[in-house]
């Protein structure tokens, strides 16, 4: 968040200077620890999700090294669908699973195991614990 002081240059040039890296959004304050847990944190529980495809690639017999690599490389593709933001997540999920299929099959099994909640109650972790280290 921007202080009150600061002029439209310094946006400008701050907001410059970090979207030559990456994407830059401006976060109200109390949001702080929410993006931080969600965003700061989300790559490492995304590197779970690559581990864990590729483990179950190799568990049916792909060689280590493609199972890693096509991982890796689905999981770039479908957060590029979804950055295309004409549709969502969802929408995109039903697109991939035909009727009686595999992969509605393993979209069950997903949500047996509480894939989303996990997910979820992992960035809520994340952002209590960032309030924590907050006050100390």
């Amino acid at each position: 968040t921007f202080s009150d002081n600061c002029t439209e240059v310094d946006r400008s040039v701050v907001t410059t200077m970090f979207s030559s890296v990456g994407r830059c959004v401006e976060i109200p304050e109390r949001l702080q620890n929410a993006f931080a847990a969600m965003c700061g944190s989300g790559p490492a529980f995304i590197y779970q999700v690559i581990e864990a495809l590729a483990d179950g690639g190799v568990m049916m017999g792909l060689p280590r090294n493609l199972a890693m690599e096509q991982a890796a490389t689905m999981v770039e593709g479908a957060a590029g669908m979804v950055l295309l933001g004409s549709k969502h997540p969802a929408t995109l999920k039903d697109e991939v699973c035909s009727p009686g299929g595999s992969t509605i099959k393993g979209v069950q099994r997903l949500e047996e195991g509480g894939v989303r909640a996990a997910f979820m109650a992992a960035v809520q972790a994340a952002a209590e614990r960032n309030e924590e280290l907050g006050r100390n």
